[in-house]
């Protein structure tokens, strides 16, 4: 008699799974709409590696400042319109892009796209953590993050590949179908893109207390996730920005070679997702495994900083230092649900994931303005130094998050 029911509850899990996950690769599939394509829009319209990263940091400040604002919006109306949104503007940005003629209108195309953008993790991890059984939670953000990895990875593959043989502007609206594509998926995805709004939520209040508006910002512990996301992704955009230049002239790699170092380390990042999933599910002290996996993945950025390595192991390190990134990702979504039930339940999951996860937008925005003039002046060692100092500064806010 019980068992249909735990049948009906995993199939009903992993259809939620499946569809976030998806939903969350198609976000991180736009977040390189415009770096693969740097090749190709740089020499067009001349364009300096800070003035191209500066398209990059219009896309996050306007997707942090979304994010933050888009979390209210999730709890108010539910995520389901709001990922549809976050879609359509996708699109609007690759039609833009195919388009464009100025420097002027690329920075416009960052800036639709980072209104896309910002509604992805609020919206997401609303659906994941009132929708998925809890006992499953850890495989749910683990299949999560891959599929974001796997977004990551399967974006310069496409674009490139197209811009290669048609030229950058059909690689754009090749990204646009795509983007329609996943709209019509989520659109005929009703039923499990639907989630009560906090109102309804309410009446089944599984917090401590009904939350204030903005009482979330005076939890300690809210912040102190918000900082660990600021500066661990502004490491990761000084690689996902710059890897393959830095790669060219630290190790003397040809543009093909340089280019597969990223793919390694996106892919690394993914097999680590995998196994951070199985670990979050089996430990408590999530604080110390995200410290011991970045604090490896710092020490792998300041072996490759050293350029010590022979040129052809360079492709395994990053994979190594993907890894060790991966690991920690599931075990640091499920801090910030923590920090998030802890005080309010359900209520504000919106809210505070909208919050923390602007922290990761604005780490994005910023990273292309502190590494963009080190790679004009040529310091590219530098860069990964960085890189290795950012991971360090992540270790303490997880272990202070730990302590909250």
């Amino acid at each position: 008699m019980t068992a249909l029911p735990a049948s009906a509850t995993i199939r009903s899990d992993i259809r939620v799974i499946g569809l976030i996950g998806f939903a969350h690769g198609t976000s991180h599939f736009f977040h390189l709409l415009l770096p693969p394509l740097f090749p190709w829009l740089m020499p067009e319209f001349g364009l300096s590696f800070t003035q191209a990263g500066a398209m990059m940091t219009v896309f996050f400040v306007v997707s942090g400042i979304g994010q933050a604002l888009s979390g209210f919006v999730v709890d108010r109306i539910g995520p389901r319109r709001v990922l549809l949104a976050g879609i359509a503007c996708f699109v609007l940005a690759a039609l833009l892009l195919s388009v464009a003629n100025s420097y002027a209108l690329l920075l416009a195309v960052g800036a639709v796209a980072g209104l896309g953008n910002c509604v992805f993790h609020p919206a997401d991890f609303t659906v994941l953590n009132r929708k998925v059984s809890s006992a499953r939670l850890g495989h749910a953000f683990s299949v999560h993050g891959l599929a974001g990895n796997l977004g990551w990875a399967i974006s310069p593959l496409f674009l490139t590949g197209i811009a290669a043989a048609a030229g950058w502007r059909a690689a754009a609206l090749g990204a646009a179908a795509l983007g329609a594509l996943a709209w019509a998926v989520i659109w005929f995805s009703r039923d499990t893109t639907d989630a009560l709004p906090a109102q309804a939520a309410e009446r089944r209040q599984d917090g401590p207390a009904k939350p204030t508006t903005f009482g979330f910002l005076g939890v300690g512990a809210v912040w102190m996730c918000f900082s660990f996301f600021l500066v661990i992704t502004t490491a990761f955009g000084a690689l996902q920005n710059f890897a393959t230049p830095v790669m060219q002239n630290v190790y003397d790699l040809s543009v093909a070679a340089a280019a597969a170092t990223l793919t390694a380390f996106l892919l690394g990042g993914a097999a680590g997702i995998v196994a951070g999933g199985a670990l979050a599910v089996r430990s408590e002290s999530h604080d110390r495994l995200i410290a011991a996996a970045l604090g490896g993945a710092a020490l792998v950025a300041l072996v490759i900083a050293s350029g010590i390595l022979p040129a052809g192991s360079v492709f395994l390190a990053m994979g190594a230092m993907g890894f060790c990134g991966g690991i920690a990702g599931p075990s640091r979504d499920l801090l910030v649900r923590r920090a998030a039930t802890a005080n309010f339940g359900q209520q504000a999951y919106g809210r505070v994931y909208g919050f923390v996860y602007s922290g990761l937008d604005i780490g994005l925005a910023v990273s292309p303005l502190l590494f963009g003039p080190l790679m004009d002046g040529g310091r590219f060692a530098a860069v990964l130094a960085g890189v290795a100092l950012l991971q360090g500064l992540a270790v303490l806010t997880a272990l202070r998050v730990g302590r909250i």
